[in-house]
């Protein structure tokens, strides 16, 4: 028995597999406290963007197949700003996270996003792959909650992120 890993791509104007992504968001949201955006918001932000899934599969020879279960995705404006970055938290550490964004960075020039101010482990995980804190943002969020506003670092992009990746 195996597990695969699947890209699979959502083009702007559509929801394909926006229920999915959302029930992702909604366990990291219980879990960690973070992806607090209403249903509306999410689907509207969802069919804006162009989403990046990963799905994980179990297959083997005494498993014809059993379903895919959506493990991360990144939902990103066609200017290269993220709106949703969520890897699975049984499936942090690795490296889908990486794996997405170096993906957003070899299609977009510059890539942004922003990040809640308390969730550490996110800026502490944009820092590691190359993003510089640009600026700090009070009551960015509804709930009040600050944000920082985040910039993959200068040069080339796709050089430091595949540089990143062959560590």
């Amino acid at each position: 028995m195996s597990v695969d890993v699947t890209k699979r791509v959502v083009e702007a104007g559509s929801d394909e597999h926006v229920d999915a992504a959302w029930e992702l968001k909604e366990r990291i949201r219980r879990e960690d406290a973070v992806l607090k955006q209403r249903h509306g918001f999410f689907a509207n932000a969802y069919r804006r963007a162009t989403v990046h899934l990963l799905f994980a599969g179990v297959h083997g020879s005494e498993h014809d197949s059993e379903a895919d279960d959506l493990i991360g995705f990144a939902a990103v404006r066609r200017d290269g700003y993220v709106l949703f970055l969520a890897v699975d938290p049984a499936h942090r550490g690795e490296g889908f996270g990486r794996k997405l964004m170096a993906t957003v960075a070899d299609e977009h020039d510059s890539v942004t996003c922003h990040a809640r101010a308390t969730n550490e482990v996110a800026i502490d995980f944009y820092e590691h792959i190359g993003f510089e804190i640009k600026r700090h943002i009070e009551n960015y969020y509804e709930d009040g909650g600050a944000a920082y506003y985040l910039k993959l670092g200068g040069g080339g992009l796709t050089d430091r992120l595949s540089e990143f990746m062959r560590r």
